[in-house]
C-alpha cells in the first residue's frame, strides 16, 4: 500500500533524485545520505534489477521521504510499483492509460512529454506535473517559452539539469527538477566515497536554499 505523497516535503526542496541501476548493496547507504542532506523526494527506475523490492524496502526504512517509481512504461510495471508502495509515478513517455490508472489509485503521476501538444495532452489527462524530457536539448528558455501560453501547467525538467544550471530552470518557471547521474555520482558510489557523495548532495541543498533566500 502506497503512503501518501507529501507535497509539503517536495516543495521544501523540489528535486527528484533518480536512482537507476544502483546495486542493492549500496541502496541503504545512498538513501541515508540523501535524507541526511535534506533532500526529500526519490525515485527508483523500474529498469533497475529488483526495483519493486527496493521501493518497498526504502519506503519502510525511510518513511519521511517521498519514494516513487520511475521509467514506468506499461501497466505491468505500474502495478508492480504500486504494489511495492510507490507514492508517485514517473514515466518517460505519454501513456494516458497510466495517467488514468494513477488517478484512480490517487497516486501522483508525472508523465514524460516534450512538445507543447504532448505537454498539454498529459496535463489535460490528469497529470499533477509533466516531466519535460529531455530538457537539456533546448534548455531553460524552452520552458519559459512553453509556459508563456500554458502557464497553468507544472513542468519538471529532466535530462541536462545539473548543479550549475538548475536554478536557471527554476527561474524559467519549472515547478521541480529531476536529476539522475548529475546527482548520484557514479564513481563516488562505486568507490564508497561517501563523504564526497554527501558533500555533493549538500551542494544542491545549499544552492537551493540560497536561491530561495534571494527570492524572498
Amino acid at each position: 500500500m502506497s503512503k501518501p505523497f507529501s507535497w509539503k516535503r517536495f516543495n521544501e526542496i523540489p528535486i527528484v533524485g533518480i536512482l537507476r541501476k544502483l546495486p542493492a548493496s549500496k541502496l541503504d547507504k545512498v538513501v541515508k545520505l540523501y535524507q541526511q542532506s535534506g533532500l526529500t523526494t526519490l525515485e527508483i527506475t523500474m529498469n533497475t534489477d529488483g526495483a519493486d523490492e527496493m521501493i518497498r524496502q526504502i519506503s519502510e526504512a525511510f518513511p519521511n521521504l517521498n519514494i516513487g517509481a520511475g521509467t514506468v512504461c506499461n501497466e505491468s510495471d505500474l502495478q508492480k510499483a504500486l504494489n511495492a508502495g510507490a507514492s508517485f509515478v514517473v514515466t518517460p513517455i505519454l501513456d494516458e492509460r497510466i495517467i488514468h490508472a494513477c488517478n484512480e489509485a490517487n497516486v501522483p503521476i508525472f508523465p514524460g512529454a516534450f512538445t507543447p501538444s504532448e505537454i498539454y495532452k498529459a496535463w489535460s489527462a490528469g497529470a499533477q506535473m509533466v516531466k519535460l524530457f529531455p530538457a537539456g536539448l533546448l534548455g531553460p528558455k524552452y520552458i519559459k517559452d512553453v509556459l508563456a501560453p500554458l502557464d497553468q501547467i507544472k513542468l519538471i525538467p529532466v535530462g541536462g539539469v545539473d548543479l550549475q544550471n538548475f536554478t536557471d530552470f527554476l527561474d524559467a518557471g519549472a515547478s521541480g527538477l529531476g536529476l539522475g547521474s548529475q546527482l548520484f555520482l557514479k564513481d563516488a558510489i562505486q568507490n564508497n566515497e561517501w563523504k564526497t557523495l554527501e558533500k555533493h548532495f549538500m551542494a544542491f541543498v545549499d544552492k537551493y536554499r540560497m536561491y530561495i533566500q534571494k527570492k524572498t
